[in-house]
C-alpha cells in the first residue's frame, strides 16, 4: 500500500494476456495467434471490474456478448487478413450509436432503456477496424463540461489521482485507457473533448481535421461543425495506425491522405509557440515550463520555434462561448428529435440550463458571431502559411480536483472556471485544424501535464510525425514501469494503492 501521503491511484495492470501492450502490440498477437481473442477480452473484463468501482467510466457494458464475438474469431483457422485492430477490446463514447445499446448523452434528460436500433457512420468505421466494443463510456451531460461529473451520476476519476478530474467530455474513455482496462478507446471533441481528457490523463489524443472521418449524426445539422471523431491511446503509434486505417474505409477526396506515419519528421520544421490564452487570462507555472521545455527540446531536435501571434479576432472567446450557449438551447429546444421522444427538458444540469439562458440573451448577435466564426477558418489558414505546426499548452491550468467543474457550482462561478481552464482548445474545432494532446511531465499531485500541437489544415500527418519525436523523449507509457511496479496492490485486490 501506499504511504498515507501519497495519491490514490487506479493502476489494474498486470501480468495477464493484456500486459503492458499498447492496441497495435496486441492486434500482431492476435494476427500471430500467440494469443487468443478470448484470452484478452476476458483479460480486459477482469480489468475492468477492478478499476471500474475507482474511476467509473462505463455507463454499460455487452461484456457476454464480445466473449461470443471472440470465441467466432479464435475458430477462424487464419487472422492474418483481418482488419488491423481485430479482437482489441475497446469502448464506444456514449453519445455516439451503438446498435442494441442506449445512447443517454450523459443526461439525466434521456430517459434509460432505449436501445439504438443502428449503429451510427463513425462507429461503424471505427468497428470495422476489427475492435471489439465491450461497452458504452461515460460523459458530462451532452459533452458540454470539461469534467466528467454528471449531476445523476458518479463522477468519471483519474488513475492517476483519484481525487482529480479526468477531464472531458471523453473522460469515461480516458479513465479506462489510462487505468490500464482496455488499450484504445473512441473519443469526439467539440471544443477540446479529445485533448483534454487525453491531456488530464497521460494520454495521446488527436482531434483529426474537419471532414477527415465521417460526421457523427450532431455534426451534421450544426450551423458551423465543430466536431471530429477518434481515439485516445497510450502511443502514438496508436493513434497513428487509427488514423491510417481509418482512411483506409473512408477517404476524403477533399483531404490529402495521412498515410502509414511511423517515426519523427525527416527534415527541420517551423514551429510557432503560443502560451498564453487570447482571452486574457495567464497560463499557469508547471503549464508554462512544461511548453517552454518542449519548445527547447524541438529547437534542439534541429526545428525552428518562433512566436506566433494568435490569428483569431479578440471576440473569439466571447463568440465561441455563445456559440456553445446556442448548441445548449438547440438541445433543450430540439432534444425529443436529437435524443429520444421521452426527452425531459426540465432535468437538464445548471451548465446546460445556464448556457441556453445564456444564449437567449444575447441571440440577436448570432448573425455577426457565425459570420466571425467562419472567418476564423481563413484567418487561422493565413496564418499557418510559413509555419508547419504550432505549438501550446492544452488547457489554462492543471488538472483540478473533483468538483471545481462540477454542474452544481452557480452557473456564472462554473463558465467563469471554464473560460481559464479550457482556453485553447476551441480554436481547432471553428477553424476544423487538426491538433493533438501529449503528455510531456507530471506535477507534485500525480498527475499529467500535456503540450498540444496545432496543424495545417489536412495536415495530420505532421503532427504525428512531432508526436513519434517527442514520445521518444518522454512517455509516461514507454516502459511501463509504472505498470508494473507502483500499484501491484490495486491490480491483484482490486482497489486503490
Amino acid at each position: 500500500m501506499s504511504a498515507p501521503d501519497s495519491p490514490q491511484t487506479a493502476n489494474v495492470f498486470t501480468n495477464d494476456a493484456l500486459g503492458n501492450d499498447d492496441a497495435t502490440a496486441l492486434a500482431e498477437r492476435i494476427r500471430r495467434k500467440d494469443v487468443s481473442v478470448t484470452e484478452l477480452t476476458q483479460a480486459a473484463i477482469d480489468r475492468l471490474h477492478k478499476a471500474e468501482p475507482l474511476v467509473h467510466g462505463v455507463i454499460a457494458e455487452r461484456y457476454d456478448q464480445m466473449l461470443e464475438a471472440a470465441a467466432k474469431l479464435d475458430r477462424e483457422k487464419s487472422l492474418a487478413n483481418a482488419p488491423f485492430f481485430t479482437g482489441v477490446p475497446t469502448f464506444i463514447k456514449d453519445n455516439t450509436d451503438v446498435a442494441g445499446m442506449a445512447t443517454r448523452h450523459g443526461s439525466d434528460a434521456v430517459p434509460a432503456g432505449h436501445p439504438a436500433n443502428r449503429t451510427s457512420p463513425f462507429a461503424q468505421q471505427m468497428l470495422a477496424q476489427g475492435f471489439l466494443c465491450l461497452g458504452k463510456s461515460t460523459l458530462p451531460e451532452f459533452g458540454f463540461n470539461a469534467s466528467t461529473e454528471p449531476l445523476h451520476d458518479a463522477p468519471s476519476r483519474n488513475p492517476w489521482n483519484l481525487a482529480y478530474s479526468t477531464g472531458a467530455s471523453s473522460g469515461g474513455s480516458a479513465a479506462l485507457v489510462a487505468s490500464g482496462a482496455v488499450p484504445i478507446a473512441h473519443a469526439n471533441d467539440g471544443g477540446g473533448s479529445i485533448r483534454i481528457p487525453a491531456a488530464c490523463c497521460g494520454l495521446v489524443g488527436l482531434k483529426p481535421t474537419r471532414g477527415r472521418v465521417i460526421d457523427n449524426d450532431a455534426a451534421k445539422s450544426l450551423p458551423i461543425n465543430i466536431v471530429s471523431d477518434g481515439v485516445v491511446t497510450r502511443s502514438v503509434r496508436d493513434t497513428a495506425n487509427f488514423m491510417h486505417q481509418a482512411d483506409q474505409y473512408f477517404r476524403n477526396p477533399k483531404l490529402p491522405a495521412i498515410g502509414k506515419v511511423e517515426g519523427p519528421p525527416e527534415r527541420p520544421l517551423k514551429i510557432g509557440i503560443v502560451i498564453d490564452s487570447i482571452n486574457g487570462h495567464a497560463t499557469d507555472s508547471v503549464t508554462r515550463e512544461t511548453v517552454e521545455a518542449t519548445a527547447r527540446l524541438l529547437e534542439a531536435q534541429g526545428h525552428r520555434i518562433e512566436p506566433v501571434p494568435i490569428p483569431v479576432n479578440s471576440s473569439f472567446p466571447d463568440d465561441f462561448a455563445m456559440y456553445w450557449g446556442l448548441l445548449a438551447f438547440g438541445m433543450k429546444l430540439n432534444g425529443r428529435k436529437m435524443t429520444h421522444p421521452d426527452f425531459d427538458k426540465r432535468r437538464v444540469d445548471g451548465l446546460t440550463e445556464g448556457m441556453s439562458r445564456m444564449f437567449l440573451r444575447g441571440a440577436w448577435r448570432m448573425p455577426a458571431i457565425l459570420w466571425r466564426l467562419r472567418r476564423a477558418r481563413f484567418d487561422y489558414a493565413t496564418a499557418m502559411a510559413d509555419f508547419d505546426a504550432v505549438l501550446t499548452p492544452v488547457l489554462g491550468h492543471t488538472t483540478p480536483k473533483l468538483g471545481h467543474l462540477s454542474p452544481e457550482v452557480p452557473f456564472d462561478a462554473l463558465f467563469d472556471r471554464l473560460t481559464r481552464y479550457a482556453n485553447f482548445t476551441p480554436l481547432a474545432n471553428v477553424t476544423g485544424a487538426p491538433a493533438i494532446s501529449l503528455p510531456r511531465g507530471q506535477t507534485a499531485d500525480n498527475l499529467p501535464v500535456s503540450i498540444q500541437l496545432m496543424g495545417k489544415n489536412g495536415d495530420e500527418r505532421t503532427l504525428l510525425q512531432l508526436a513519434f519525436a517527442l514520445e521518444s523523449d518522454y512517455s509516461p507509457w514507454a516502459l511501463q514501469n509504472r505498470a508494473q511496479t507502483h500499484n501491484q496492490t490495486s491490480a491483484t485486490e482490486g482497489v486503490a494503492s
